[in-house]
This record gives C-alpha cells, structure tokens and sequence, in this order.
C-alpha cells in the first residue's frame, strides 16, 4: 500500500493524472532560490526556454547571464563565481553539460570545491525523437564518481522544484538531473524531501522485494507494485532522489527486510543508482538483483512511451524483474 507518511498524489494511479516535465520544476526552483537569495545567479547555453531558465531570467535580469554556446566557458566562469560568493545555476542539455565540458566542471569546479549547481536537461531516453546523441544516458555515472559532487535525480516537477531550492542552501558542487518529456506529478507539495534521504512510497505488509529507484521511473514502479500486492507479491519502494551521497541506512534497512532488490533508472544500468547500491550491498549485505535501464546500448528516435516499453522499462519489465529476483531468492 502506499506509505502515508508520503503523502503522495491520491490521483497517481488515474489516467488523466497530471503530467509536467520535471524541467518545469526546476524553473520554479530557481525563482525560489532567487528570492530567497540574492547571491543565485542563472547561467545558459543557449537553451534558455528549453531549460525553463527564462522562469529566473524575467524574474531577476539582472542576475542572468545567457553564455550562448560555449559549455565549457560557461563550467570555468561559473566556477569563479561559486568561489566568490555566488551561487550559480549552469543549465544545459545532458549531453552537454556534464557532457561537452566534463572536464571542466572537474577542473574548475569540483577540484575547487566551488559552490555551483550543474543542471543536465533532457537526459534519460524519453528525450524520443532527438535521437541517441541527445539521450543523456551516462550521466548519472560520469558525475557521481566525481569527488566533492552531490547527484539529485527528482521524481517529478514538485520534487524537481524542492530539489532545485534545496540545492542552493547546500555548500559545493551539485549535479541536478531533469527530463524533457511529461511525466506523472505523483508526488504533492506536502510530500516530505530532505536531500540525502531516501524515501518510501509503498510498503505492503509482507514485503519480499524492495524496489529502489529515481526519476520519473518510480511511477512504473508504483504501478507495478499495486499489480504485484494484486498477486500476492509484497515489496518496499524506495525513492533514492540522492544518488550521492546515498542514505546508506535506509537503503541497508529495506534490503535486510526484504532479501532482494531491483533498482530502476533511465540510464545504463553500469555505474548509476544500480552500480551504487551494489556497491554498498556487496561491502555491507549481499542479496540478489536486478537492473532495470539501458542494458549497455545505445538508444534511438522514436516517442519516449515506445522507447520505455522497447528497452525494458515499463510496468511488465519491472514486475518480470521483480518476479526474476525472488526466484534467485528462493
């Protein structure tokens, strides 16, 4: 059943819930932050409206700076302002930026330990129809191993917004992650978000499974695990919106109770929220799993619903994987 505690959208399970891109929250972020303090600024590469930076550009002009194409300028000069006393928001697509100017922001900014938030838009495949060299599917990996930086992955464009706010009150480098497509808001504005701590959305009495994920991707988990409770399948669901650092108890915790894991995430399965809790589980308590994401491939054009279903992660992929993990299990 769903965790009260959660305080999640009682329509997620309808079919005309309501669905925004989680871009869009972090647009209404950054006007949070701004008014909260006047020391955030805004960069772009030129994807202004894309990234909803123009939300904060209307907002404060004076504290927006469009950089055009030059990801790797924009890395380095968002970097001396993190170092005196800004705190700057770099936004782009994924693919280039932590793409382009990787080297940079590892430069730059996280050898430096500057105090800028890295936004990586359209990543994950549902960008659809723009094709692999703009499905941001490495991300997640390329930047948690990247000493001094914090990953956030939201769930939907409320948490995205709370994500976005939260990371301007926390010191150093952070990477936020967004989507292009709609996605399900299942979660509400009184749904509990504390970076650093995962939360659980679903605990059936009897749980066998636990389900660990972020992004837009946890609502095919929810559903899924309404059809499995229906079988008479229990499971945890974990929403891990902090890829790094992980909250390594809570995660421990689930495991230990349940005896077997799935993780799920719009991206390759090596080196992600997959690889990390793998980490953990084989140093701290082994148990079987599961990986749902993009099974060392590259991605291709075509409606992001297609190619969700196509590379293995929609409701059946999960629950085939859930089913899979409990009979290692046993």
């Amino acid at each position: 059943m769903l965790n009260p505690e959660a305080k999640l959208n009682p329509k997620l399970f309808d079919k005309d819930v309501e669905q925004k891109p989680t871009r869009d929250g972090y647009g209404d972020g950054l006007v949070i932050a701004g008014a909260e303090d006047p020391n955030v600024v805004v960069l772009c590469a030129d994807l202004t409206e894309s990234t909803r930076s123009h939300k904060f550009a209307e907002k404060f002009p004076e504290r927006f700076f469009e950089i055009g194409v030059a990801e790797q300028n924009m890395a380095a000069i968002a970097a001396g302002l993190g170092i005196s006393g800004k705190i700057p928001f770099v936004s782009s697509y994924a693919t280039f930026s932590p793409g382009r100017n990787w080297e940079q922001i590892r430069t730059t900014i996280s050898y430096n330990d500057s105090n800028v938030k890295i936004a990586g838009h359209h990543a994950g495949i549902s960008v659809g129809p723009d094709g692999a060299t703009h499905q941001a599917i490495e991300d997640i990996a390329t930047m948690r191993v990247m000493a001094n930086m914090k990953v956030f992955v939201p769930c939907d464009a409320i948490e995205a917004k709370k994500a976005t706010a939260a990371a301007a009150k926390i010191w150093g480098p952070v990477y936020l992650r967004f989507a292009r497509e709609k996605t399900p808001v299942f979660t509400t504005e009184e749904t509990p978000y504390t970076p650093g701590k995962a939360q659980i959305l679903w605990e059936s009495q009897k749980p066998e499974v636990a389900i660990i994920g972020c992004g837009a991707l946890l609502h095919n988990a929810l559903v899924a695990a309404r059809d499995l409770e229906k079988e008479g399948i229990g499971a945890i669901i974990a929403n891990c919106h902090t890829v790094k650092p992980l909250d390594e108890a809570k995660i421990l915790e689930v495991v230990k109770k349940c005896g077997a894991v799935v993780t799920i995430e719009e991206h390759q399965i090596m080196g992600g929220l997959g690889g990390a809790i793998a980490e953990l589980l084989a140093k701290n308590l082994p148990a079987p799993m599961e990986f749902i994401g993009m099974q060392n491939v590259f991605g291709e054009s075509g409606s992001p619903d297609e190619l969700i279903e196509k590379y293995g992660m929609g409701v059946k992929d999960i629950k085939a994987a859930v089913k899979k993990v409990l009979s290692r299990k046993k």
